[in-house]
């Protein structure tokens, strides 16, 4: 992480410490406790949009692209003075974050203030975004791909880049934001249900670094 610019040496008196979990396939995922730092961070006011009216704005359109950005947060730098605040301990001294990441409480709400508006006059009409999830519609094809070159030249523009594996184009049935899209409407997307029985309810609100 640190070859990669996620994190640097630090020297600063914040420290949050880390924990590590098993997987289910019995690898170790580490990560970070930051409730401690929540609890005294003002928090943004940013609303995130509601699903629900996100969805049914989706109505109307024929055609469905859905966008993924790379690891989204981690091209987000955080500002110099608050860096040090995600200070974590390793057993080699300490290190802390060069970029925003997952389980700060300001994340999403930073996140999607960025998104809208770097996709300002678009959203509504040719897109729409929930953090990191970007769906593009058109009522035709022709529509949908004038749509993408207007959401690609402002990504571009702000220097945001997509996983391309996780990107579907020129769709008439998409998978977005846990339902199935289409012409005829939105419905639940199945594969994405998971029963009671499937989730453990044994966890700690910490932050998923790896």
């Amino acid at each position: 992480m640190v070859d990669k610019g996620i994190i640097e040496e630090s020297s600063g008196s914040w420290a949050s410490p880390i924990v590590l979990a098993k997987k289910k396939d019995g690898s170790t995922r580490f990560c970070v406790d930051y409730r401690k730092l929540n609890e005294i961070t003002i928090k943004n006011g940013y609303p995130l949009p509601r699903i629900s009216d996100t969805l049914d704005a989706l109505n109307g359109s024929q055609w469905f692209s859905t966008l993924d950005l790379k690891s989204g947060y981690w091209q987000v730098e955080i500002q110099p003075e608050d860096k040090e605040k995600t200070t974590f301990t390793t057993g080699q001294g300490l290190c802390q974050f060069k970029v925003m990441l997952f389980g700060l409480c300001n994340t999403p709400a930073t996140f999607e203030r960025l998104m809208e508006t770097v996709l300002r006059g678009l959203t509504s009409e040719a897109c729409l975004v929930y953090l990191d999830d970007i769906i593009i519609v058109g009522r035709t094809f022709e529509e949908l791909l004038s749509n993408i070159r207007k959401v690609f030249q402002r990504q571009q523009k702000a220097n945001l880049k997509l996983s391309p594996i996780k990107c579907r184009f020129f769709r008439k049935e998409v998978s977005y934001l846990g339902h199935i899209i289409s012409a005829d409407g939105v419905k639940t997307d199945v594969q994405r249900q998971y029963t009671i029985s499937e989730v453990s309810l044994d966890f700690a609100p910490i932050t998923v670094v790896l």
